[in-house]
């Protein structure tokens, strides 16, 4: 539906909202190429100038990537994620593993003692999800995938600060999953999550934290002091 047409600056503001609300609802996911610009300007009922304007701030702002000659990409799904994926890009992988270790324990804990039973259905359903995607032998579809799973658990921690914080690291905890797995999916990069959907389902929150803990290391990371 065409956008109203008050002054300029306003209506590029609403551009820039209604690009950033395909972006953070989940219609133009991370990874994805987004519409033309012509399709843009048919699908608002804009000015070429202002499509251009409203990409370029989200550009700015680290959610969009303009690549010359291939289109315009999403990178991530809000400002501070654009941020942590810019300052991060280049982090020790090892540093990122430790960073994903210290967060999902904590939250696997908090979601021992805290999930509901609309929780324990998601993860279940997610666990499923993450284990067919493995199976297709599709390298993306996994890692989205898993990283959809492992969010999951963090929110079942029910703190809002943690999840919010785990959501804007999503790019880049994607990215070293992706270095992690390797070019091919093989059993030796497969990681069973059945037992931290168990111990979150008991209420074992010392069990959840421990399983949590140990997958970012069971690839080709070993734990510090392994002699690596």
């Amino acid at each position: 539906m065409p956008l109203s047409h008050p002054r300029r600056s306003a209506l590029s503001e609403q551009v820039i909202a209604a690009l950033r609300n395909q972006i953070t609802s989940g219609e133009w996911p991370v990874g994805s190429r987004i519409p033309t610009e012509p399709e843009l300007v048919g699908q608002l009922g804009v000015a070429r100038n202002t499509v251009r304007e409203a990409v370029r701030a989200l550009a700015h702002n680290g959610l969009l990537d303009i690549r010359q000659g291939s289109g315009t990409y999403v990178v991530a799904t809000s400002e501070l994620a654009g941020v942590m994926h810019r300052r991060f890009a280049d982090a020790d992988p090892r540093h990122i593993a430790e960073l994903r270790s210290t967060l999902e324990s904590a939250a696997a804990k908090l979601a021992a003692e805290r999930r509901t039973e609309k929780d324990l259905k998601q993860l279940d359903a997610l666990l499923a999800r993450r284990e067919e995607a493995w199976e297709t032998g599709d390298k993306e579809l996994f890692v989205t995938a898993d990283a959809t799973f492992h969010l999951a658990v963090v929110a079942a921690s029910h703190n809002d600060v943690m999840t919010a914080m785990y959501a804007d690291l999503g790019e880049v905890l994607r990215d070293w999953l992706r270095e992690d797995v390797g070019e091919e999916l093989t059993p030796e990069t497969h990681m069973d999550h059945g037992r931290l959907v168990d111990a979150i389902r008991a209420g074992d929150a010392e069990t959840a934290a421990a399983e949590a803990a140990g997958y970012p290391f069971l690839c080709r990371f070993s734990a510090p002091g392994s002699g690596d």
